[in-house]
């Protein structure tokens, strides 16, 4: 069998409203609560991978990098600018409205209010 990552935990200190943070910003749904208790706000970012993201009272930010086809990362691009959410072209720098990333030919970063790097790379 081969090695997927089915989903993985972002902690956030409102879960929701982190969620739906990420999902409007790159495109994606929100699924239903899930967990044993409702404690996860899951978002699904392909048939494989949900990001789940969890309430906690001091999240320590991670670091999410994705593959984004061209016309996706235009999108997400439109959308980072409609919200007036600062991006970057390097993870010291996700404010300084570069898209010249140093490891392919447009690549940007933004951080949520969690602290949380997110990182989105395309091939042109």
């Amino acid at each position: 069998m081969t090695i997927t990552l089915n989903h993985t935990i972002v902690p956030a200190t409102d879960n929701g409203r982190a969620a739906r943070f990420f999902a409007d910003i790159m495109g994606l749904e929100c699924l239903p609560p899930a967990g044993a208790r409702g404690h996860f706000i899951p978002v699904r970012v392909n048939d494989s991978l949900t990001l789940d993201y969890m309430t906690v009272d001091d999240p320590q930010g991670l670091h999410l990098a994705f593959d984004v086809d061209p016309a996706t990362f235009d999108r997400i691009l439109a959308r980072l600018r409609e919200y007036a959410v600062p991006y970057g072209n390097g993870p010291t720098t996700p404010d300084n409205g570069r898209i010249d990333h140093p490891l392919c030919p447009r690549g940007l970063f933004f951080v949520d209010e969690n602290h949380n790097l997110y990182e989105v790379m395309s091939p042109a």
